[in-house]
């Protein structure tokens, strides 16, 4: 099978792919989850027309020629509205967040204010409507605040409580199985035998899955038996899983069993081999409703892949647009070489010149086992097939890598 474009695969990948049935969900527990659909206020915020300060809430003509004094009648705490009305000469106590009550139509601060008993004199002017928050400043009851496809956050989750929604309706999590193969892997914390190395892969695609909004399911590591892959592969099935993901053993080595065992699963196949670098031997399909997305077994690649095809298939199974695969361009800090037929990833450090222009340099040692360098990357330099030579100052296409807080 010859190689196809990254374009090609992205479009192989995600054909057919839609967004999960939706379900309902407490509002405390849709931190990270994606609406199915959208969000309408349930009320107007606020629903009257509030104090934005404490003070008192006075008639702003009664002010005109400061200092004026004015009897206090009341007092309106927030949750206990004055209900009476404020007449000429009349003043409330407010705190805020209270009603402003009938007939004021402004808030005197307690700074600017003295009181004497039930005498309070105001020091400074006020205008008409001057600290008062008039009702629906925030938004009215019936508008449309949060829409299908929005990833819930701290600020959203807030938004919809105003809204007085108390559950919410979010896509189902995906579940992703994922695999690791290979005689060669031994998991963390193990000490591997002689001929070992230590499996990584499957922990970065299981965190990429829960930053995307999906659940990983583990399913440990095959080793290179036909038998030892059916078993797994019918795990992931019977997990109900929506996607499996393959870790190695997808190339064409004697011992790259994957494709043969997925093949005997089932599987129609979508593609394998893309011309990219890291991640040629890339293979997607299905096995009835499960898609299957086999990635290289070095680290690097497997990773990488992850991001430009595992986070889009979430996207689409989340009802989400995929992000945009080239964002933006910047200026190398050191010129590169000549590109050959595959489309490359090369991880790059973000810097700034003396001028303060953010500029991109691509690592000199791009291995694709190099785990640490992919670690303290800030992007990745898109080389498209065929590019020349370019000299330091050329802007490139680039792909921020998402960073953990710190």
């Amino acid at each position: 099978m010859a190689l196809i474009s990254v374009d090609e695969a992205l479009e192989r990948l995600l054909q057919g792919a839609v967004a999960l049935p939706a379900e309902g969900v407490e509002l405390t527990k849709a931190n990270g989850r994606v609406l199915a659909s959208d969000l309408a206020a349930t009320r107007t915020q606020p629903p009257f027309s509030a104090s934005a300060m404490d003070g008192y809430a006075v008639r702003a003509a009664d002010l005109a020629h400061p200092p004026a004094a004015l009897t206090v009648i009341g007092e309106a705490p927030a949750g206990h509205g004055y209900s009476g009305k404020v007449l000429q000469g009349e003043a409330v106590r407010i705190f805020t967040g209270a009603p402003v009550p009938e007939g004021a139509d402004a808030i005197l601060i307690q700074e600017n204010a003295q009181r004497e008993g039930d005498t309070v004199t105001a020091l400074e002017t006020v205008s008409k409507g001057q600290f008062v928050r008039p009702a629906g400043l925030d938004f009215h009851a019936g508008e449309v605040l949060l829409r299908a496809g929005t990833r819930i956050g701290f600020r959203e989750l807030a938004l919809a409580a105003a809204m007085n929604h108390a559950r919410l309706p979010v896509h189902r999590r995906p579940r992703v199985a994922i695999l690791a193969t290979g005689d060669e892997l031994v998991p963390p914390g193990t000490d591997p035998g002689p001929d070992q190395i230590i499996a990584s892969n499957h922990a970065g695609v299981a965190a990429l899955v829960e930053d995307c909004g999906g659940t990983p399911i583990h399913l440990g590591i095959a080793p290179d038996r036909q038998e030892a892959l059916n078993e797994r592969i019918a795990a992931a099935r019977e997990a109900n899983a929506d996607v499996l993901v393959t870790l190695g053993g997808a190339s064409v080595g004697d011992h790259d069993l994957v494709q043969d065992a997925l093949g005997g699963a089932g599987m129609a196949l979508a593609f394998w081999r893309i011309a990219m670098r890291p991640g040629k031997p890339l293979m997607a399909g299905h096995i009835d409703e499960m898609r299957v997305l086999g990635l290289p077994g070095n680290p690097v690649s497997s990773l990488v892949c992850s991001l430009l095809f595992l986070r889009p298939l979430m996207d689409a199974l989340l009802g989400r647009p995929p992000a945009p695969r080239i964002g933006e361009t910047l200026p190398l800090a050191v010129g590169v070489g000549a590109n050959d037929q595959r489309e490359d990833y090369l991880r790059a450090a973000l810097t700034h010149d003396a001028e303060g222009v953010e500029q991109v340099t691509p690592f000199p040692r791009q291995d694709s086992s190099m785990l640490a360098t992919l670690a303290q990357a800030d992007a990745l330099v898109i080389r498209p097939p065929h590019a020349p030579p370019l000299a330091a100052g050329a802007r490139v296409p680039i792909l921020r890598l998402p960073r953990s807080r710190g």
